[in-house]
């Protein structure tokens, strides 16, 4: 009777109109009723993404109680201050932080002459304490004045004087290209250049390279701009574009070598820029050249054929040497193989040391080389050949996001460690001495049990370090007595691996509270991405504790279509292999239930972006499979979006998803299209959908259009429980980067309420009586409560990371670009990766 009241009381879920639309493909018709959401413009559609809104505002309304219990819970556990560690780049100290009272973080430096411990430095600094500090940028003041800051890429001159930014102020990803004269702090005056997208400075610090976007926000065309002229007081400033790329199929991207000699898309000499360009290679298909240079010789990541080489003939990446002057030659001199059961996945390289980034069976690791690297006349070696130090790691768990090592000259490698049980980590590899040193690890606060990180829930690793090359041969040396701080004693992770539906076998990361979790009794939530060779962000996230205190199990599914492996893990979850990925996280949804991890009806799902394609279409194949989803910005109505090629990245999809206009790809893409083959009168989970209106990359319109398409086809029973949430300011990265981060945390804990009611003991599938109760709003809300505390968490998750191990992205140098990562434009991170 209750629900029945609350059902008279709150209002229906909105009914858009219907429209009729005839959509046609290789002589296939079918009707779209929606497609009319796609004109953002329509004032009907505005209001419709109104009316949602309020309903998901009248749907959360009795949670408050909840919302400012989670709210507090997370406010608690944010650290008390908020800084990257400074890193040394020729004279200078560069660092970050939050100053006390603001929201948005500063890019400050200072003159590398002070000895004292980091941390003491830069609070005294804030403090005023040397007054040698210099803020080069100031989010806060970009918000400000615009109400929405998002910082795209930084870029400081070799001589330090200037610094090239890019700032997005509305959502669209249309990012404005900025100089600064930091000798003077004035922004140096030019006409504004839009849809800028990286950027790279010759030698003299005069000169800069940009990218810039066409109408399909496709890297297209590469600009000289000489700052020269600007500063003698020309009225000349007309940039000069020296590069255009026609094929559609292809986007431009441009960075600088570490040592400052090269700059590369082509090649340019850096210190002669209007020297023209010099060809790496013969483009192919699907193969990509990543340079650096090293005294004369160019290392090239590359996975390049070569006929006469078989192991390099499968689309692994392998490291070529050649000398400068004969990069664009039939064979490469030297070949560095990765080695068995190892895939190379990225490089850096510095004056005496060669950094690689590899992956040993899903398992991240790096290793560091001496050079110059003598090769006694071979062909080729294997990684093993160059007596390589392999980087002490805490567990086969850890993630690892390569800080900015801006310094071509130093011997010191910084990375950013985490573990789903271990709060991020700043760590300095000395490849000379081959010691490592803890620069920070994140302050933890507000635990369950009101312990922080140094109490004795914590377990000190100081001995318990992978070898990653040889466990029993420890070619590593602990600097004192350091050690890593890990909550394992509270919370377990275990890797397992989940056989799929033809056999392969899947990496799948379960993570609960030893104290909460119970055997078959348990709620979970199951997350996978899946795409464009993205691996799986599985690092530290203080919010995802109030999940796992509550006695959830949080479970990362890495799907084919990812990364972690090889090429070929991409390769069979992309293109006509995406059934695959789908069939990967139905087979893991499966493993958690039936090896009791979580109970029946009570595992839930969670997608972002790409991510969505999976679960959607995995709710469409297996409805009892998951009680609930969460979707972000989600993209489901793929069939559609790709047969137009006027949409933004579109063309550029092809590659990953396939291409529709061809029939077979056509037809195999829209047998699993999530929004054209929603089952008809099924019982449908309970959804959450997020979208941003002025997202470029997935339009908003799809969220819409499959919320109304669910809602019209489902359950009826179930209707009222779908809700959708448009965030009609941000664009993508919206719920990433929010203009007001209180303002992030007050909206995820409300989000966080969608699923709190249901760890009440209720088996909606099990009981009919429940199942019919579901047919008043009020049940329905009930039901869906529970759920939504995992949004909470899950969107969250990225905020500490953001702010503590992906900050330095915001500083990194474009020369560390992971194989998959770099024709994504992330804040990032995505990540968290994440994508």
């Amino acid at each position: 009777a209750g629900a029945h009241t609350l059902a008279s009381s709150s209002p229906p879920p909105p009914v858009p109109k219907k429209i009729p639309y005839e959509a046609s493909a290789h002589g296939l018709t079918w009707q779209d009723p929606y497609h009319w959401m796609k004109n953002t413009n329509d004032p009907d559609f505005i209001n419709y993404l109104n009316h949602e809104n309020s309903y998901a505002q009248a749907f959360m309304s009795d949670t408050q109680t909840l919302q400012r219990t989670l709210f507090s819970e997370m406010k608690n556990r944010m650290p008390s201050n908020i800084s990257t560690p400074p890193e040394r780049w020729g004279p200078w100290l560069y660092y970050q932080y939050i100053p006390e009272g603001k929201e948005y973080p500063l890019l400050c430096r200072r003159l590398e002459t002070e000895k004292s411990g980091w941390l003491q430095t830069v609070f005294h600094n804030v403090r005023g304490g040397f007054g040698k500090e210099e803020i080069l940028l100031d989010w806060n003041e970009i918000a400000e004045k615009y109400g929405y800051v998002h910082v795209g890429t930084c870029r400081v001159s070799p001589d330090h004087n200037f610094l090239a930014y890019t700032i997005d102020t509305s959502g669209d990803e249309q990012f404005m290209l900025q100089i600064k004269d930091l000798r003077n702090q004035c922004i140096v005056p030019r006409l504004p250049v839009d849809g800028v997208v990286s950027l790279a400075w010759a030698q003299d610090s005069r000169t800069l390279f940009y990218t810039i976007s066409d109408e399909n926000q496709r890297p297209h065309r590469q600009i000289l701009f000489c700052l020269t002229i600007l500063l003698g007081g020309s009225d000349s400033t007309d940039d000069a574009p020296i590069f255009t790329e026609g094929d559609s199929g292809f986007c431009v991207d441009i960075t600088s070598t570490k040592d400052g000699k090269f700059i590369t898309v082509y090649v340019i000499d850096a210190t002669n820029p209007l020297g023209g360009l010099r060809r790496v290679h013969k483009r192919v298909p699907g193969v990509q050249y990543f340079l650096e240079h090293h005294y004369g010789f160019f290392y090239i990541l590359t996975n390049y054929p070569f006929s006469e080489n078989e192991e390099c003939s499968s689309g692994d990446y392998y490291l070529a040497r050649c000398r400068a002057e004969k990069l664009y030659s039939a064979n490469w001199q030297n070949i560095i193989l990765p080695g068995e059961d190892i895939s190379l996945q990225d490089m850096d390289i510095f004056d005496g040391h060669l950094v690689l980034f590899v992956s040993k069976k899903g398992v991240p690791m790096l290793c560091s080389i001496n050079l110059s690297i003598n090769f006694e006349c071979k062909y080729q070696m294997e990684i093993e050949n160059l007596n390589p130090w392999f980087f002490p790691l805490p567990s086969s768990s850890c993630s690892i996001v390569p800080g900015s090592n801006h310094d071509f000259m130093s011997s010191v490698y910084r990375a950013v460690l985490s573990s789903p049980v271990m709060p991020d980590m700043i760590v300095d590899y000395d490849m000379s001495r081959q010691t490592f040193s803890i620069i920070q690890q994140e302050e933890l606060r507000g635990t369950s049990d009101g312990a922080g990180l140094n109490s004795a829930a914590c377990e000190l690793e100081t001995n318990e370090v992978i070898d990653t090359r040889n466990c029993e041969d420890n070619n590593y040396q602990n600097s004192g007595l350091q050690g890593w701080k890990v909550l394992s004693r509270l919370y377990s992770c275990e890797r397992k691996e989940v056989v799929s539906h033809d056999g392969v076998k899947i990496p799948l990361t379960i993570l609960y509270s030893r104290k909460a979790w119970l055997r078959d009794q348990s709620s979970g939530l199951l997350q996978a991405y899946g795409a464009y060779g993205e691996v799986l962000d599985k690092g530290w996230c203080t919010d995802r504790l109030s999940l796992l205190d509550r006695g959830w199990v949080v479970a990362f599914a890495d799907v084919r279509g990812g990364g972690g492996g090889d090429s070929s893990w991409h390769k069979f979850g992309s293109g006509l292999y995406k059934r695959n990925s789908i069939h990967d996280l139905t087979s893991c949804g499966k493993y958690l239930v039936n090896e009791g991890y979580v109970c029946k009806d009570k595992l839930c799902a969670i997608g972002y972006s790409a991510g969505c394609l999976l679960v959607g279409a995995a709710i469409n194949m297996y409805p009892k499979l998951f009680c609930a989803a969460i979707l972000k910005v989600p993209f489901l109505d793929i069939c559609n979006t790709m047969l137009d090629p006027s949409l933004p990245l579109t063309k550029l999809d092809y590659e990953e998803f396939g291409n529709p206009q061809i029939q077979s790809q056509f037809e195999y893409i829209r047998s699993y299209s999530p929004y054209d083959n929603i089952p008809s009168g099924v019982c449908h989970p309970s959804v959450l959908v997020t979208a941003s209106f002025h997202d470029a990359r997935v339009g908003v319109w799809e969220a819409a259009k499959w919320v109304a398409k669910v809602r019209d086809r489902m359950c009826s029973a179930c209707s009222h429980s779908v809700i959708l949430k448009t965030n009609t300011t941000g664009g993508h990265f919206g719920e990433i980067i929010e203009e007001n981060w209180m303002k992030r945390w007050i909206s995820h804990s409300t989000k966080f309420g969608f699923k709190e009611s249901e760890s009440v003991d209720v088996n909606v599938k099990e009981k009919p009586a429940k199942l019919e109760l579901n047919s008043s709003f009020g049940e329905a809300k009930a039901c869906a409560k529970f759920w939504v505390i995992v949004f909470a968490t899950a969107a969250l998750m990225l905020s500490m990371q953001f702010l503590l191990g992906k900050l330095q992205k915001l500083m990194k140098n474009a020369h560390w670009s992971s194989i998959g990562f770099h024709i994504i434009l992330l804040i990032h991170v995505k990540m968290t990766s994440m994508l």
